[in-house]
C-alpha cells in the first residue's frame, strides 16, 4: 500500500492513478462472442421459464438467449428492450442473483445459473454500439405529457409515450438526466459514462424534451403541470435523506452516503476526491455497500459497515455483502449508533449492540472514524403531492394517484422495492395506462 494511504484524516490522492483505475474498472467484463455462445448454450429454453416470472419487466429470457445462440443478437436486444428500454443498465446493476438467475433451473440443478445478466448486456451493448434504435415513433397524437424525474421510471415512461406518438417534456432537478443511474450507483458497476450514453440512445426515439435544473415545487408546481399537460407522471425518486438522530451527528465528517456516491460519479479525477483513513458506513442496503466499497477503493485503510439488524435482514444481497467483504470491508450487525464523538469533527462513533427486536443490550463499543456515511434510507421531498401511503405516493393499478390525470412510479411511489428494474417496469406500465386513458380505450 502506498505511503500516502497511511496519512491521518480525510485527504485526497491516497492512491496513485494506476491503483484507482484498477479498482474502479468494470466489475463484470463483457462477454466475447465466443463466451456469449457458450453461455447461451447452457439455457434449457424452458417453456414455463421461472426466470421470466422472476423478472420485474417480464423479459422473455429464453427467447432472447435462443436468439443469441442462433447468431441474431440484435433480435435478442429488441426482445429485451421491448420490455425494458433500459436493459443495458439493468444488465449491469440488477441483482440478478436474487431474481432471474436465482430462479434459473440450472441454479436449482447445479448451483450455477445461466449468466442471464451478462448475456443481456452482450445483446444490448452490441445494438447500442451500432447506433441502432429498434423502435420508431408513431404519428403524432397531439397530446402532451409531463414527466417529473429523468431517472429510470421517468425515462421508461417517456420513451413508451413518445413511441406511441405523444409529445413528452421531462423535468429534472439535476443538471444531467439519468437519475439514480447517473448519480446513485457505484462507479465500478457502470463505467465509461454508460448512464449518459444510454440516455442519449433512448432519446433517439424523438418526441422527448428534457428540462434540467427544474424541480417540482421549486420551479414548477403540480397544479401548473396538470393545467398545461394532458397527463402527468411523477417519477422523481426520493430526494431527502433520513436523519441520524444520535447526539453529535451534526459534527463535521458525518455525511450522506448518497451525496458521496453522487460526487464520486461526477468527479473527473478520482485522485481529487477526499476520503478518510477510518470510514464507518451506517446502513445495510446497496447504498451502504456502494459507499463502503468505493471508500476502500479510494484508499481508506479501515472501512466498516454497521447495521442495526442481523445480516440476514440486510437489504443488500448476499452477493453484495460478499463483494464488500472481498474488498476488505468489515460488516458489523445488530448494532445501532448512540453517539458521535469528537471536538467539532468526528473522531469516534459509539454503538450499542441490539437484539433481534432492536432492543438495546447495554453493551457498547466505539469505532475510530474520521468520516461517517449515513446510508439509512431516503425520504420523499415535496409539498402538495397526491395522497401518500406512509412516506410514499399512494398508487393503484398501473400507478394511478389520488389526483385525476396524475400517475406515479419508481422509488417515490408506494409498493415498489427500490430497484432500477422495478422502476423501469412501473414507468412502462404507467405509460401504457396513460396512453389508454388519453386515447379513450
Amino acid at each position: 500500500m502506498d505511503a500516502r494511504t497511511l496519512k491521518e484524516g480525510v485527504v485526497a490522492g491516497r492512491l496513485d492513478s494506476d491503483a484507482l483505475a484498477s479498482g474502479f474498472a468494470d466489475l463484470h467484463k463483457p462477454l466475447s462472442d465466443h463466451e456469449a455462445l457458450v453461455a447461451a448454450d447452457r439455457c434449457y429454453f424452458c417453456h414455463d421459464a421461472p426466470c421470466i416470472t422472476a423478472c420485474p419487466t417480464d423479459i422473455d429470457i429464453p427467447l432472447f438467449i435462443r436468439q443469441i445462440a442462433t447468431g441474431t443478437p440484435d433480435a435478442a436486444a429488441k426482445t429485451i428492450l421491448t420490455q425494458n428500454i433500459m436493459g443495458g443498465m439493468c444488465a449491469r446493476v440488477c441483482p440478478t442473483e436474487t431474481l432471474c438467475e436465482e430462479a434459473c433451473v440450472r441454479q436449482a440443478a447445479e448451483g450455477e445459473p445461466v449468466q442471464i445478466g451478462r448475456l443481456q448486456r452482450y445483446a444490448t451493448d452490441g445494438l447500442m454500439k451500432k447506433g441502432i434504435h429498434p423502435f420508431s415513433r408513431a404519428a403524432s397524437t397531439g397530446r402532451r405529457i409531463a414527466v417529473v424525474g429523468a431517472g429510470p421510471a421517468g425515462l421508461s415512461c417517456a420513451h413508451r409515450l413518445a413511441m406511441y406518438g405523444h409529445d413528452v417534456v421531462v423535468f429534472d432537478a439535476r443538471p444531467k438526466a439519468g437519475g439514480l443511474n447517473e448519480y446513485g450507483i457505484a462507479a465500478y458497476k457502470t463505467t465509461d459514462d454508460f448512464a449518459a450514453r444510454e440516455v442519449d440512445w433512448l432519446l433517439k426515439i424523438g418526441g422527448i424534451e428534457i428540462r434540467n435544473n427544474t424541480a417540482l415545487g421549486r420551479d414548477v408546481s403540480l397544479d401548473d403541470l396538470t393545467t398545461e399537460y394532458d397527463a402527468v407522471f411523477l417519477g422523481m425518486g426520493l430526494g431527502g435523506v433520513n436523519a441520524l438522530t444520535a447526539p453529535g451527528s451534526d459534527k463535521d465528517g458525518v455525511l450522506d452516503a448518497v451525496q458521496f456516491i453522487a460526487d464520486l460519479r461526477q468527479v473527473e479525477d478520482l485522485s481529487t476526491l477526499p476520503v478518510g483513513r477510518d470510514v464507518v458506513v451506517i446502513g445495510g442496503g446497496m447504498t451502504a455497500v456502494d459507499a463502503a466499497v468505493q471508500s476502500k477503493l479510494l484508499g481508506a485503510l479501515n472501512v466498516t459497515i454497521v447495521y442495526r439488524r442481523g445480516r440476514d435482514r440486510m437489504n443488500a444481497s448476499v452477493w453484495e455483502q460478499d463483494l464488500a467483504s472481498a474488498k476488505g470491508v468489515r460488516i458489523i450487525t445488530n448494532a445501532s449508533p448512540v453517539a458521535v464523538h469528537g471536538n467539532g469533527t468526528v473522531r469516534e462513533i459509539e454503538f450499542e449492540f441490539t437484539d433481534d427486536d432492536l432492543d438495546p443490550t447495554g453493551e457498547t463499543f466505539r469505532l475510530a472514524a474520521d468520516q461517517v456515511f449515513k446510508a439509512i434510507g431516503q425520504k420523499l421531498d415535496g409539498d402538495n403531492l397526491p395522497d401518500l401511503d406512509g412516506r410514499k405516493i399512494a398508487v393503484t393499478g398501473a400507478g394511478r394517484t389520488s389526483v385525476k390525470g396524475v400517475w406515479a412510479g419508481g422509488d417515490c411511489a408506494a409498493g415498489g422495492d427500490d430497484l432500477t428494474v422495478t422502476a423501469v417496469a412501473e414507468g412502462r406500465d404507467a405509460a401504457e395506462d396513460i396512453h389508454a386513458q388519453l386515447m379513450g380505450r
